[in-house]
């Protein structure tokens, strides 16, 4: 049901309506107070003004995305409110040119195999060595596959411009920094033209905006109507569902998720189900392009070739 992806994008598509009214550039700004003029609430016009650089902003961030690795800690949990752990997974999250991938790092804190980490590299590696051919037929498939999947999630984050109504909550002090709380209301006058945007309109939001950068520190989304899947065939997210997402600068002007939480029930199909996932994402590298990706598996498949994943 790529929850995930739904998530994702109603954190992107928030992350616009934040910048928009904050930054004007893709530099940050330099503030050390706020005046009575900045503290004011934002106009319709001045957001809209203000929106494509805003959303520029936001497309610089998921491009540089592509470049960088991470690491991955993965919770099962029992319930929304009950922290105990089902298991958990550590995962390598790389670049693969047209995606990533996930090699297993730990589960249930114990590392894997030496011979199933080299396994994993290899396979990393492999598919690298497609991604730098770009004549090659997979390399194709998989090129059109990431450019359509890329312009979904453009698109989404500028279907937010009409997906949602702006409000102002006001000003607070997060993880030591000045930021800016903000509502996100669905529009009930917006006419979504996929089904990914509709999804938005399924949700309400509040975030949380860096002052100084125009960046969206932390979010949170409840799923307020029912989402259907095959007109309800195939399965249903309940309305009452749950997420957090943080995020914090990786890299130069560069802001990516650290965490994300999810708690809600649906059912597929005949089956009901409940997902109670935490995700605490750190390490973040940059390996650059598939070719500087391939350079880096395949030096480290020689330097060590008999050795497992040690702790991130």
């Amino acid at each position: 049901m790529k929850r995930r992806l739904f998530f994702i994008s109603l954190a992107m598509a928030a992350a616009v309506w934040a910048a928009a009214g904050f930054t004007q550039t893709g530099a940050p700004a330099a503030k050390t107070s706020v005046t009575r003029e900045e503290a004011r609430p934002l106009t319709p016009e001045e957001i809209r003004a203000l929106a494509a650089r805003a959303i520029a902003n936001q497309h610089r961030d998921d491009e540089a995305a592509d470049a960088f690795e991470h690491i991955d800690h993965l919770f099962d949990r029992a319930g929304a409110s009950d922290l105990r752990v089902s298991q958990n997974k550590t995962f390598r999250v790389v670049p693969t040119g047209t995606g990533t991938l996930k090699l297993l790092l730990k589960e249930n804190d114990r590392p894997v195999s030496a011979q199933e980490y080299q396994r994993q590299l290899k396979i990393w590696a492999q598919i690298l060595e497609v991604a730098i051919q770009p004549g090659d037929p997979r390399q194709k498939a998989s090129l059109e596959k990431c450019r359509k999947r890329r312009k979904e999630r453009a698109d989404l984050v500028d279907a937010a411009l009409d997906a949602y109504r702006f409000g102002w909550l006001g000003r607070e002090t997060r993880n030591g920094r000045a930021v800016t709380k903000l509502s996100l209301d669905p529009n009930p006058q917006f006419q979504p033209r996929t089904r990914a945007a509709d999804m938005l309109t399924h949700a309400r939001a509040t975030i949380w905006v860096d002052d100084e950068s125009g960046q969206m520190m932390h979010a949170e989304a409840d799923i307020t109507r029912d989402i259907s899947f095959g007109g309800g065939i195939l399965g249903k997210v309940y309305r009452g569902g749950h997420f957090e997402m943080d995020q914090a600068e990786v890299a130069l002007g560069i802001w990516l998720p650290t965490r994300y939480k999810y708690d809600f029930s649906g059912r597929k199909f005949l089956f009901v189900f409940e997902v109670h996932e935490l995700t605490e994402i750190s390490h973040y590298q940059r390996l650059g392009t598939p070719g500087e990706a391939l350079a880096a598996a395949r030096r480290e498949l020689q330097t060590n070739p008999t050795s497992a994943a040690g702790d991130p």
